[in-house]
């Protein structure tokens, strides 16, 4: 059995970690919104106003901060006046982007609000850019947040909400150097500058706008929009960086794949922090007051289609894998949220990288769901100084670290330590020493997912992947924990 330190300095905090770095995605595509999260009043599925009621429950018990809403690619060609009023008379609009359905808009404004308020989580509304305009824009912040007496806070109440919503999170505009309007950055900045002059903060609403950021490694974009805006403009650009195991045109399998392609899956997704560090490299040159955070506001891995399902509906399954990538990911950000204020997994329901699987009144937690679970107790809670041998794993030339890790200390003296192990066949015994005078106090509730690398639930056999808890007595300033091959561990203990 391979040996590794995890060397901890609780007294050195480095920053908080945004409960918002725990945020979601959700768009019109596929299954995510209709059977997703929203069924209609009159639907057989128990619900509360329209909200699936087992989908509520699941996101709140995993802390879900905030909801990215309504796309994506989707969100560019949504006009936000077709979703309000009586249904019977909402626009219906083919959805061009995903599959080529026809969207009713039953699920609009108030009902993306009445979600949020239900789960309990920010709404963060990605305004339309590309086929929109600034003046829809603005008087779509006018709708959500004006109090009475405008003909727009008139038309909410008319619609049944006479109070103002609170809206923070701002997004203006999506992928607009691809699917949301093929612009370059130079016309970007331009465009971006003149619609947030124009989405005004009433009622006391203060608006956390957010610009649109790269793709991927696309330096030269963070480059040009951060010369061009300041933080009088965003508080935020974006970043978008999937995991996609082979090309776009044949991404592979969810379920059935080999150990060179989970090698390359584990690879591809750790490249995620060496593209973080360039772009805030950039960030920091041409903002040295670090006063614009980055946003991954949609991330996750990306896959084939299952098999007999619309193409344009992007429904796969989650097994082992895909937790693995969570917990690295989720890691990532934690040790860089010093910059990093939100990220947003792609998507929250029936879509790439799920929390939950529906089908009917059915409802599969996935394990990514679990390991979102284990690692809400860092929501809110300041990072703290770690270090771990990270032990490489070489397989088929392929060298990649097996051990991640990040640690954070809550305002209650309680430590969360989070770990993955992404040997596929070695465990490791980590010891997690404390280096300062701090002592692990009490008994400290572990939580493990392992399980075969392919293992996934479904609705026949929905607790195929679970996590197993136990508890320990920990005390002094070294505790050992083994980690078994494919696994995600969590450890939750006071300190003194």
């Amino acid at each position: 059995m391979k040996k590794s330190v995890l060397s901890i300095t609780p007294s050195v905090h480095k920053s908080t970690i945004a409960p918002e770095i725990y945020g979601q995605f959700s768009e019109h595509l596929g299954r995510c919104i209709y059977d997703g999260v929203y069924v209609g009043e009159d639907s057989d599925i128990p619900n509360t106003n329209g909200m699936r009621n087992d989908v509520v429950e699941a996101l709140r018990e995993i802390k879900l901060p905030v909801l990215r809403w309504p796309g994506g690619c989707y969100a560019d060609e949504y006009h936000w006046k077709d979703g309000i009023g009586p249904k019977e008379s909402r626009r219906k609009m083919v959805n061009t982007n995903w599959g080529g359905t026809v969207e009713d808009n039953s699920f609009g404004t108030h009902e993306f609000m009445e979600l949020c308020e239900q789960i309990g989580c920010e709404p963060y509304i990605a305004v339309n850019m590309g086929s929109g305009t600034v003046q829809e824009a603005a008087e779509w912040v006018e709708y959500m947040t004006a109090e009475s007496g405008s003909t727009f806070a008139e038309l909410r109440a008319a619609n049944g909400h006479a109070e103002p919503w609170k809206v923070k999170y701002l997004g203006i505009g999506n992928e607009s150097w691809g699917c949301g309007g093929s612009m370059d950055a130079d016309f970007y900045a331009n465009e971006y500058k003149r619609y947030q002059q124009f989405c005004k903060e009433y009622s006391g609403n203060k608006l956390y706008k957010v610009a649109c950021g790269p793709s991927g490694d696309d330096y030269a974009w963070t480059r040009e929009l951060m010369s061009r805006i300041n933080h009088q403009h965003a508080k935020g650009i974006s970043l978008h960086y999937y995991t996609v195991p082979g090309d776009w045109e044949h991404k592979g399998s969810a379920t059935d794949f080999t150990e060179q392609e989970y090698y390359t899956t584990i690879a591809k997704t750790l490249g995620i922090e060496e593209v973080i560090d360039g772009h805030l490299k950039i960030m920091d040159e041409l903002d040295p007051e670090h006063n614009i955070d980055l946003i991954i506001d949609e991330w996750g891995t990306w896959y084939d289609v299952e098999p007999g399902t619309n193409p344009g509906f992007l429904y796969q399954q989650n097994t082992m894998r895909d937790a693995i990538v969570a917990a690295l990911n989720l890691n990532i950000f934690n040790k860089h949220s010093d910059m990093i204020s939100m990220a947003n997994i792609a998507q929250v329901v029936n879509v790439l990288q799920a929390m939950v699987l529906t089908e009917g009144d059915q409802i599969v937690k996935t394990p990514t769901y679990d390991v979102f679970a284990m690692y809400k107790e860092h929501q809110g809670a300041s990072l703290v100084q770690s270090a771990v041998d990270t032990l490489p794993v070489d397989h088929d030339g392929k060298v990649i670290p097996s051990l991640s890790e990040s640690v954070s200390v809550s305002d209650d003296g309680n430590m969360t330590i989070t770990l993955a192990n992404t040997s596929l066949k070695e465990e490791i015994q980590v010891i997690c020493r404390l280096e300062d005078k701090s002592q692990f106090n009490g008994q400290a509730e572990i939580a493990v997912l392992q399980d075969e690398v392919h293992a996934h639930n479904t609705f026949e056999q929905p607790d195929q992947v679970k996590v197993q808890y136990r508890t320990e007595h920990w005390n002094g300033s070294e505790q050992t924990v083994t980690l078994l091959p494919c696994s995600v561990c969590r450890i939750h203990c006071p300190i003194v």
